[in-house]
Parts: C-alpha cells; structure tokens; sequence
C-alpha cells in the first residue's frame, strides 16, 4: 500500500517495505504508550489488512501543535466503500467517549479532496490552512488544510 504512487499521491514519497515496517513499530509503540495510534485495519469478511486508521500526536511546529490528530491511509482497492468514514468516526467516538479528548485536527495537502471530504463528512469544520514544516518550501504538497472537531460531551 505504502509503496502505491496512488495512495501516496499527497506524500513527499512512496516507501519501501523497510520504511513502512518502521512506520508500523512507531505505530504499534504509540498504541503502547499512549493507549491510542493508528491501528490497522482489516476487512471483516476475509480478514485482509486493508490499511490504517486512528489517532496521532502530532508534535511538529505549528500554532495548533501539539494535538491529536486522526488520520486513515487505505488500500486503493477499498477507496470510496465508506470504509475511512466508518473508521474515523469509530476513533472519534472512542477519542470523545473512552479518552475524553476535548478536540481533534486533521490536516492533509490542500490537493488532497478525498481526504478533505472526509473530514467533512465526519463532522470537521475547516479551520485554515498552514504551511506543514516537514515539507519543502516551494513543493506542491507544503499548503494543507487544517480540520477540527471539538466534543460536545
């Protein structure tokens, strides 16, 4: 999934096996020590990992950071099911009702409709833009958006 020029089309880059196994130990490390992370997803019908979707502290520099983010990255196959929604608002239910988080941001390059709609689609109201710091000055992805949803618990 990750090494998908077309999943990772608002990434700086495609990565390799070695990479996304990094990312999947950071992952899993998160999910340890903080009780939330980006968990993988499967299919209920067969059981085939699909992707992920959850929550991150994100702690780049920025007027909003640090926060907790959501964020999902499926596989092509399963694009446009309903499937991110479905998994975004599971982890904002868990994120409002288990850990009583008070809001959660979502961000993505500005090119990047699908995952604006998203956002929207589960209740995030934009909130600006910014230049994301971990993105090259001058490079087509450094202007995201930036979503939020605060609890109304």
């Amino acid at each position: 999934m990750n090494a998908d020029p077309d999943v990772m089309e608002f990434f700086p880059s495609t990565l390799t096996e070695e990479a996304s196994t990094k990312s999947m130990h950071a992952f899993q490390q998160e999910i340890d020590t903080k009780g939330f992370g980006l968990w993988p997803v499967e299919l209920k019908s067969s059981g085939e990992m699909i992707g992920f979707i959850g929550l991150h502290e994100a702690t780049f520099a920025a007027d909003f950071t640090p926060c907790i983010e959501i964020g999902w990255r499926l596989r092509k196959s399963v694009w446009n099911q309903g499937l991110a929604t479905e998994g975004a608002l599971a982890c904002l239910e868990f994120a409002f009702g288990v850990l009583k988080l008070p809001e959660i941001y979502s961000f993505t390059a500005v090119l990047n409709k699908r995952s604006e709609h998203i956002m929207e689609k589960i209740g995030m109201t934009r909130a600006g833009e910014f230049d994301h710091p971990k993105v090259a000055e001058g490079d087509r992805l450094r202007r995201h958006v930036l979503y939020r949803i605060r609890s109304t618990r």
